[in-house]
């Protein structure tokens, strides 16, 4: 009666919406993937009959939907590269998975129908075998899609767990998508630790499950935006559940900033606006006091860019102000001059003070206290600045790897053909993952990197090999990155 064991299906749109009154898009497009038939783990029995379901329905609505049911990895990421292609910027686009997900360290991940039996620490076999659903979220934003809607319905309970056996370790299904942009807008089909239904008894022959007839139901109904659409499905599957003494209630987490309908905006005179829930009753905040206007030093802060290199770290901080002078602390100290370059301000015309600083590779995080003279002779500051080590490597990592995307692989002939990936190996640190693709340009393998250490980052250990070998008759290689912050890069292709 219940999904597979402590099942909680999962539903989570994610919007980039248009302005009020913005032109439609192109077109809408929609690839829909159900699992059922899995090898490894318990195989579901209505996935592939939900997705039908929304294709069925996005259809109605004015989609071209592909359809694809019992996805292995492989055929996974040939999909989502056919839906890539499908998509041109100011489009639509919906994405719909019904299947296995599991959460690790606050990531949620799809499981194609062969994702292998992990058990205790096996994580990385999960993450290797799957699909990371905010990479989806940056495809459809990298297409450049108007309008982007991922729905996902996967089942919360742990799909890992056999009888004598230390399951992997979850918390029970996704992640909540809280952190999300302005734009948009997610919702799940249960609470945390609740159940989703398949069927309300043993007798309910519907072939989809509880969220989804209700969900399907209310995205065709007309008229409706897509809070109305959360709002009072929340409430029907809620009364549902319980006439069976069940507790689901949908959440939902709205985020946007204008009204989408895909059904139609709702005519003129009719009641469609005031249908929705009643606003819940919320206790009473303290006054906000004004906003003091800025001070006029806030104004002219400087910035600054940290690097890291072998001997330690470069601060590099940006004045607006010509200055005659720059001084700095960190702590209770003094503060240290630094000094002068062999240059002239030509808004002084006096020597340039130098605008950076070096810090040792071990500094500790803290505050950087920065203070300038300006051009009358007045001191400006200091100026709080905040130095976090492991963010800042993280942050100057991807912008050096965005700005050298053409040399992350390199082709050498040696003793047959190598592929040498030394410069991710070197910038390793702001990578999470990175996957390739040999003569394919769908990324389907996982290439193993070493530990970041910070220490020395960019030093690439000894014991570690910074090439490929591969066939002869090898032609390209496509590349791609999944970043610390759980971002995701273009596709880069290599040819020999």
């Amino acid at each position: 009666m219940r999904r597979s064991g402590a099942a909680l299906t999962a539903i989570t749109i994610v919007l980039t919406l248009l302005f009020a009154g913005s032109a439609s898009a192109a077109k809408r497009v929609a690839l829909v993937i159900g699992n059922d038939d899995y090898r490894n783990v318990p195989k579901l029995q209505k996935a592939v009959n939900d997705a039908r379901t929304i294709g069925d329905a996005l259809k109605r609505l004015g989609f071209q939907v592909m359809v694809a049911e019992n996805q292995t990895r492989s055929a996974f990421s040939q999909s989502l590269l056919a839906f890539d292609t499908a998509i041109e910027p100011g489009d639509t686009a919906f994405f719909f998975y019904a299947g296995h997900g599991f959460e690790i360290s606050g990531q949620n991940f799809l499981l194609p129908t062969d994702v292998p039996a992990a058990t205790e620490g096996q994580e990385e076999l999960v993450r290797d075998a799957s699909i990371m659903a905010d990479r989806i979220v940056d495809r459809l934003q990298n297409r450049g899609a108007r309008t982007a809607i991922l729905v996902l319905d996967a089942c919360r309970n742990n799909p890992f767990e056999r009888r004598g056996v230390r399951a992997l370790a979850g918390r029970g299904g996704l992640a909540p998508m809280t952190t999300l942009p302005e734009g948009v807008f997610s919702i799940f089909s249960a609470g945390p630790r609740q159940t989703a239904l398949d069927r309300l008894s043993d007798n309910d022959s519907n072939p989809n499950s509880v969220f989804t007839r209700v969900f399907v139901k209310q995205l065709l109904d007309p008229g409706e935006n897509l809070v109305q659409v959360a709002q009072r499905t929340r409430r029907t599957v809620s009364e549902l559940a319980d006439q069976i003494g069940h507790k689901q209630v949908p959440v939902y987490f709205d985020q946007m900033v204008d009204d989408v309908f895909l059904n139609g905006r709702p005519q003129p005179g009719t009641a469609a606006a005031g249908a929705a829930e009643p606003p819940q009753k919320l206790a009473a905040l303290p006054p906000v006091a004004p906003l003091k206007p800025p001070a006029a030093e806030a104004l002219n802060a400087p910035i600054a860019s940290f690097s890291r290199h072998n001997g330690g770290w470069t601060v590099s901080f940006s004045i607006a102000d010509p200055a005659l002078g720059i001084s700095w602390r960190i702590g209770e100290g003094a503060f240290r001059e630094t000094g002068f370059i062999d240059a002239l301000d030509p808004r002084t015309r006096k020597r340039m003070p130098n605008p950076s600083i070096q810090l040792p590779a071990d500094a500790p995080a803290g505050t950087i206290e920065l203070r300038y003279i300006d051009a009358q002779g007045e001191m400006q500051g200091p100026f709080p600045i905040k130095f976090e080590p492991e963010a800042a490597l993280l942050r100057d990592q991807r912008k050096i790897l965005d700005m050298t995307a053409t040399s992350w692989l390199s082709f050498r002939q040696f003793n047959g053909l190598l592929v040498y990936y030394t410069h991710l190996l070197s910038y390793r640190c702001a990578i999470r993952e990175v996957r390739i693709g040999i003569d394919s340009a769908v990324p389907d393998k996982v290439l193993t990197m070493p530990a970041c250490d910070m220490r020395d980052p960019v030093a690439i250990p000894s014991s570690a090999q910074p090439y490929l070998k591969l066939a002869p008759n090898v032609t390209s290689v496509s590349v791609e990155l999944t970043y610390r912050d759980g971002s995701v890069s273009e596709i880069k292709t290599f040819r020999k």
